[in-house]
């Protein structure tokens, strides 16, 4: 039967499912299917999907029961996915046992359940994880087109930003010089690069840019990327008035960082800023700390001001494109 479905291409598919599902629209009553070199998921409610996805009308068979950790356990199971990896978020004991024993009787494809133990800490950003199933805190995320390998128990990634991690790659265009001051494991390097733009990006976190090198040559880019253990502050050196584009996604403390965003970059710059404030004046901080270190040597235009999500309650994780321009 006919039922609207968004269609993407194959290798963009898991993560627009993921997206589709963040937002409770994926149709579970129904299959995905692919046909013709295209990906069909089907929607609950069209009118809610984001205007960058099409939507259209395409037959699907209706998905036979499966078991779900909702069917096993007698409260709302909440969870997400990277890749096999399934992460919960439990602070009773009893209660986390008891999901994560529903997702192992579940039909999710997993290998192993982890459970969050403890706040991102430390300079590194990365967390504590109680393993409750499998032994493997090692996954391979897959977002618009990309494969990020990576281990939970030794660098920091959020699945939950794939939305906006895609949002600032469209805006990038082959030939750009691209600096990414926090790296991670790459996920704004790798797509960026796959853009054509040439990237470098740095990180203290020595696992990490081990596995933005892996990331690199997994994605075929590695010519274009040039990833460096170091503190971004030492490298600035070797690249001043280098970045056409430069990313901020150290959202506790990047306003310490403006000082070397500013050696980084060009005559005209892209800088995408990203901060943790009171939701009551999430983006203000922010936007007096860019002037305050940008002018008068750059004219600052506020290009773009978003939440990116509620953080916390009454903090909002947010993001400022701001156009820097060398008077």
């Amino acid at each position: 039967m006919d039922v609207p479905c968004v269609q993407v291409e194959r290798e963009d598919g898991e993560a627009t499912r993921q997206a589709l599902a963040d937002e409770d629209l994926v149709n579970q009553e129904h299959k995905i299917v692919h046909d013709d070199g295209w990906l069909y998921i089907p929607v609950t409610d069209p009118a809610a999907v984001p205007v960058s996805h099409e939507v259209v009308d395409h037959a699907v068979p209706e998905r036979k029961t499966q078991t779900m950790p909702d069917d096993l356990v007698d409260f709302v199971a909440s969870y997400e996915r990277l890749g096999e990896v399934v992460l919960i978020d439990e602070d009773d004991d009893a209660r986390a046992r008891a999901l994560a024993d529903a997702i192992v009787e579940s039909d999710i494809p997993m290998k192993s359940v982890l459970n969050r133990a403890s706040k991102i800490q430390g300079e590194t950003r990365i967390r504590d994880w109680d393993v409750l199933a499998g032994a493997d805190t090692e996954a391979v995320h897959r977002e618009y087109g990309c494969a990020f390998a990576l281990d939970l128990a030794a660098v920091y990634f959020s699945p939950r930003l794939a939305t906006e991690r895609h949002r600032v790659v469209e805006q990038v265009q082959s030939e750009e010089r691209i600096f990414d001051m926090f790296a991670g494991v790459g996920p704004f390097v790798i797509p960026c690069a796959k853009q054509g733009a040439e990237v470098v990006g740095t990180d203290i976190n020595a696992t990490a840019i081990n596995y933005l090198h892996e990331n690199a040559e997994r994605n075929s880019v590695a010519e274009r990327v040039t990833a460096t253990h170091d503190d971004v502050r030492v490298i600035a050196t070797d690249y001043e008035g280098w970045a056409d584009r430069l990313v901020m996604n150290l959202p506790h403390s990047a306003d310490e960082f403006l000082d070397t965003a500013k050696r980084l970059a060009s005559e005209e710059c892209m800088l995408h800023y990203y901060d943790i404030q009171h939701e009551d004046a999430p983006f203000e901080p922010g936007i007096q700390r860019i002037r305050e270190i940008m002018e008068p040597e750059y004219a600052v235009d506020i290009e773009t001001k978003h939440v990116v999500r509620s953080y916390a309650p009454h903090e909002d994780n947010v993001v400022l494109d701001v156009r820097l321009l060398r008077d």
